[in-house]
């Protein structure tokens, strides 16, 4: 009957589904081999499915088994979300876990952090990563929002909410003495510079290859980079002309230890907050998505 079925049950089904064998799973758990599989055999009685395939020593989950498994991980993942939003909601100080892309600009993660820098009553977690780690943080429940310039692709079955945040322009960065002359014709800089660019697949790339389309220039590339810090160094470096926002190297430019030399009007830098859907959202996301929408 599946008034039988408890959370004990789905723990130790999901310990014998990750380990793939009895034994290993009763070790992780700290009690017997018997007890698992007594367990086991009273949740696919309640379940009326046999949840596992034996092969050799080894268990496989049946089909039954996985629907079973997704079902139990999504039930963990709203018992965890619960905790964690009742434990927040009883502190005095209260945590946002931000997932921002390993390449991102960390002077736009600054910015978009801002509201929450020095105040007493939050705590800010933030952690760096590739897109797709960040995403299944985000799903997993262990990270409230990621900071992107790669904008998730969206379908009817998406779970994500994308919150556009910024829309940077992007320059023709170097030295001030490459350019001594004060060239500022974007064609001519395009066509005679050792240039500085991000790598293909990044989305500020596609826009700058689709303006050299259309100037019909073939750029002659001194170097590739797709963390906007190293774009950052190897202009400081006079590797070449730097394609990239000026809010990534704000401070060399205020410095003077770096110059714009013109603004490519056609290109853009996107960037973007993901969210996931939850019925219990950690309220400080309203407060830094409302406060850069007022920015």
């Amino acid at each position: 009957m599946m008034s039988e079925l408890n959370l004990h049950h789905l723990r130790l089904f999901r310990a014998v589904a990750r380990d793939g064998t009895l034994t290993g799973a009763a070790r992780a758990l700290n009690i017997s081999q018997s007890a698992v599989s007594t367990q086991i055999k009273s949740l696919e009685a309640a379940l009326g499915h046999d949840l596992f395939e034996r092969r050799g020593r080894n268990l496989f989950l049946s089909e039954a088994g996985r629907i079973a498994l997704d079902h139990a991980d999504e039930i963990f993942r709203a018992a965890e979300n619960l905790t964690s939003t009742l434990k927040r909601a009883e502190a005095k100080r209260r945590v946002l876990r931000i997932g921002a892309l390993a390449t991102l600009s960390r002077n736009f993660q600054i910015s978009f952090l801002a509201p929450l820098i020095g105040r007493d009553d939050v705590e800010v977690v933030l952690r760096s990563g590739t897109q797709e780690v960040l995403l299944r943080g985000l799903e997993a429940q262990s990270l409230d929002i990621v900071l992107t310039n790669l904008i998730p692709a969206r379908d009817a079955a998406s779970p994500y909410l994308v919150h556009h945040v910024a829309d940077q322009p992007v320059s023709l960065v170097g030295t001030p003495d490459r350019l001594s002359g004060g060239e500022t014709d974007v064609a001519r800089i395009l066509a005679s510079e050792p240039l500085v660019l991000p790598t293909p697949e990044t989305s500020l790339r596609a826009g700058f290859d689709a303006l050299l389309e259309r100037l019909g220039i073939v750029p002659r590339i001194a170097a590739e980079a797709d963390d906007m810090a190293m774009l950052r160094l190897l202009a400081r470096a006079d590797a070449g002309v730097a394609v990239i926002p000026p809010i990534v190297v704000q401070d060399e430019l205020e410095a003077g230890r770096l110059k714009e030399y013109a603004r490519l009007d056609d290109v853009r830098e996107a960037f973007a907050a993901v969210t996931i859907g939850r019925k219990f959202p950690n309220p400080l996301i309203h407060e830094v998505l409302r406060a850069e929408r007022h920015a």
